[in-house]
């Protein structure tokens, strides 16, 4: 009978020690750094698009007449800046994706600084 109070009570101790294990935050889910230097259209622009928008604004899907796959379709809601107005959920643009979560601020950044840097189409 002693035995099984001292395996139990052995048992129980480690249980509870478990519980009191620690994290750091940062050392479990360290920050990823958005790489945004030499940033391409088309390795880094589209990839984005492809994942996020051309479900419903491809040139096969064109929700809402609007089509954001190839070059001249998404310079179109570059220049009158609607992409931007979208994506980051600005007052008066309607905010995509639709019923979606936004995109990432990663993403978003670096659509944006493609964008101004001219949205050249690299």
């Amino acid at each position: 009978m002693q035995v099984l109070k001292t395996i139990s009570f052995i048992s129980l101790t480690l249980v509870l020690l478990s519980g009191c294990y620690y994290d750091v935050e940062e050392e479990i889910y360290p920050t990823i750094a958005c790489l945004t230097s030499e940033l391409s259209y088309s390795m880094d622009i589209v990839p984005i698009l492809q994942n996020d928008c051309y479900n419903c604004h491809s040139e096969e899907a064109n929700f809402g007449n609007v089509t954001l796959e190839g070059y001249e379709e998404i310079l179109e809601y570059v220049n009158d800046e609607s992409l931007l107005g979208v994506i980051k959920h600005s007052s008066g643009y309607s905010p995509m994706p639709k019923g979606g979560a936004k995109l990432l601020d990663c993403e978003i950044e670096k659509i944006e600084i493609w964008i101004n840097d001219g949205a050249i189409n690299n």
